[in-house]
């Protein structure tokens, strides 16, 4: 694979882990819910958050689902094929972030896709499709990071 034949890629990789952390952050954000971890930021006294997923505008729940969506298949593809990368994102506290983003955000996207009310509802079950595929990735993601960062140097 490309990193063995270019090892500079893994700090290319070391470099690139905080702009995917901040993605998570940034859907946190978008939905009005709390960061926490060691990148959360204090949040602004003037700065009333008053959009949760449950009351934003369709489309923009839609955005944050695909976005999801897609940053997750995405991570979970990338673990799959080059499991070692899995050390470098260990380095970022991914498994905690990880974890927090998903106790925080998936709880309150899928309420607020079951209790929107839908002129169609195809939209309702391809939201709901979405949102399930990305909270597997995340889980599938998740137990790839703990094998190879946890369970494989036991066994080696």
């Amino acid at each position: 694979n490309i990193f063995t034949q270019q090892p500079s890629y893994f700090s290319d990789l070391d470099e690139t882990l905080p702009t995917v952390l901040q993605v998570f952050n940034n859907i946190l954000h978008k939905c009005g819910l709390q960061c926490e971890g060691a990148s959360a930021e204090p949040q602004k006294l003037e700065e009333k958050v008053n959009v949760t997923p449950g009351n934003m505008p369709l489309q923009e729940l839609k955005d944050i689902v695909l976005y999801l969506c897609d940053t997750c298949t995405t991570l979970w593809a990338f673990l799959d094929v080059f499991p070692l990368a899995c050390q470098t994102f260990q380095k970022h506290e991914f498994c905690y972030r990880l974890a927090s983003f998903y106790e925080l955000a998936i709880p309150e996207l899928e309420s607020a896709i079951k209790k929107r009310h839908y002129e169609d509802n195809s939209v309702f079950a391809d939201l709901w499709r979405r949102i399930s595929h990305s909270r597997k990735r995340m889980i599938e993601a998740f137990h790839i990071l703990i094998n190879q960062v946890c369970l494989q140097p036991i066994l080696e």
